[in-house]
């Protein structure tokens, strides 16, 4: 069994994906669960944690209506202003499938936002609901996000696509790699297999984006790594089938258990999945 821990699904008539301009004009265009039907077929996937792609309450009630629709939808993370009034937006959102939120740091310019007085509040009330944190992150938040997760130790943390390290040729950079193992010493921290496809851009493969695989595995270990694969982005850069195939090349020095917590148990423990 194979739990995708990062996708997405989009309707655009909706009208609040504004990062839609025409450098992603591939992907402007719908992505439902039956456009996911192939992907999980060829590749196994028995289920998925659909990850929000606008800023705003409304798109997180759309994923949510998917989830009442659609089995394969495991688990939703979706978005709240954190500085907002957290319990009542809660209320607005609460439903079985919702298992976290995930704001959208790469897009604020403020790199020490999230470490606010009103937004780590807001976030000590997500960790007491028994939510998750996505943290969408680059090499400029993981100190901040190192910070975060010493504050809040109660609050799970992921941090999606590996942080997007800036590659050069294969070296995702030693700031990267000092970061994300600092990061790991924190045990409420976890890291998705995700994203490093389009982080690297034309001619990916295994062995060239096996330097940072193997520095997060041996980081965070499997039982605290799992594979996404941020479907339907990943189509500017590959396609899903071949994104699956690399990372189990990458995963051949893993034990049994290992390859089935970075594919499957380590997202079901995460984002307590029932299977």
């Amino acid at each position: 069994m194979v739990i995708d821990a990062h996708q997405h699904f989009w309707q655009i008539d909706r009208g609040d994906y504004s990062w839609m301009d025409d450098s992603v004009a591939a992907i402007r265009k719908d992505y439902l669960p039956r456009d996911m039907v192939h992907h999980a077929h060829a590749c196994g996937v028995t289920g998925t944690v659909v990850v929000q792609a606008a800023p705003t309450v409304d798109e997180t009630l759309f994923l949510l209506q998917l989830a009442d629709r659609h089995e394969i939808i495991k688990a939703v993370v979706g978005w709240i202003d954190l500085a907002g009034d957290v319990v009542e937006q809660l209320s607005h959102i609460s439903h079985p499938a919702l298992r976290g939120v995930r704001p959208m740091l790469q897009d604020i310019e403020e790199t020490d936002w999230i470490l606010r007085d009103e937004v780590v509040e807001g976030l000590g009330r997500i960790a007491n609901a028994g939510l998750r944190l996505d943290a969408l992150i680059t090499s400029r938040h993981l100190d901040t996000i190192d910070e975060l997760a010493r504050r809040l130790p109660n609050l799970p943390i992921a941090i999606d696509h590996c942080a997007k390290p800036v590659f050069d040729g294969s070296d995702p950079g030693r700031s990267w790699r000092e970061g994300m193992t600092q990061l790991a010493v924190r045990p409420n921290v976890f890291c998705k297999l995700s994203g490093l496809a389009n982080e690297y851009g034309q001619g990916w493969s295994a062995e060239t984006l096996r330097p940072a695989f193997e520095h997060v595995v041996k980081a965070f270990g499997p039982d605290r790594l799992m594979w996404g694969s941020d479907w339907p982005v990943l189509e500017l850069a590959g396609d899903y089938r071949n994104w699956f195939e690399t990372a189990g090349k990458l995963a051949d020095t893993l034990s049994q258990s290992g390859r089935s917590s970075l594919f499957h148990g380590t997202a079901v423990r995460f984002y307590g999945i029932e299977m």
